[in-house]
């Protein structure tokens, strides 16, 4: 807090009067970066288009993001309270929502798909979504750990080999286009 205050230019009493509590500093906080950082990201996944393409475009803008030069490395919703002190149970709680929020959104672009009949009807839609919420929270600590942003972008281009390629052919058949 000292440094922080310092930083500032404040006093910890005016940062407390500002934010009421170190738990309410970190929801400010917590908010600035969903809306600035994640905004990239879930645009990408809310394009209009094909779901697939969607998802591959926020693995790719999730790469760019953590391995940014001008900001700290990976993501603090995914690295953020994964381990805390009981008394931290709180905000933890909140940026695991917020992780949990991510994974829904990702879950129902791959169900949009499978209702597209861009995947097949018995696509595991959660698991799939799993496995790609897995991957944004991996490339996260790998930025952490120094990956470059080549390499990032290289995971997640890889991680898009899970999703089958079905022809454009069938895809029209399915979806009556």
């Amino acid at each position: 807090m000292a440094m922080l205050t310092r930083a500032m230019g404040i006093t910890a009493t005016s940062l407390y009067a500002a934010f009421g509590s170190k738990e309410g500093l970190y929801r400010e906080v917590l908010a600035l970066y969903t809306s600035t950082h994640g905004d990239p990201v879930a645009r990408a996944l809310a394009q209009p288009g094909s779901s697939r393409e969607a998802i591959r475009q926020t693995l790719l803008e999730s790469a760019k993001q953590f391995s940014r030069a001008a900001w700290p490395r990976g993501c603090l919703v995914a690295n953020g309270f994964i381990r805390c002190a009981p008394e931290l149970q709180n905000p933890a709680k909140e940026t695991s929502a917020i992780r949990r929020m991510g994974k829904d959104a990702l879950r129902q672009r791959i169900e949009q798909a499978i209702a597209d009949g861009e995947l097949a009807a018995y696509t595991d839609a959660e698991n799939m979504a799993a496995f790609f919420a897995s991957v944004v929270q991996g490339m996260s600590v790998q930025a952490v750990d120094g990956a470059t942003c080549e390499q990032l972008l290289q995971l997640a281009e890889l991680s898009m080999a899970v999703w089958p390629v079905r022809s454009a052919a069938k895809i029209q058949r399915r979806s009556g286009k």
